[in-house]
């Protein structure tokens, strides 16, 4: 996901989109502890994402 992309959106679905990555990133633990993850980079890119939105969040927190 692109910053950019997560720019466009209100502070409501900025918040939206971080309860499903947190989802995301459990289900992926998950995945990781009972060894059905294939693909272990996909948990390194849910974290980058909830980074990104949660410093989003905060940058709009400052503005308004």
């Amino acid at each position: 996901m692109k910053a950019s992309e997560l720019r466009a959106k209100s502070a409501a679905d900025l918040n939206k989109e971080l309860n499903e990555l947190l989802k995301a990133q459990f289900s992926l633990r998950m995945q990781l502890a009972t060894q059905q993850l294939n693909n272990t980079s996909e948990i390194k890119k849910v974290r980058r994402d909830i980074a990104r939105v949660r410093t989003l969040i905060g940058v709009k927190a400052k503005q308004s």
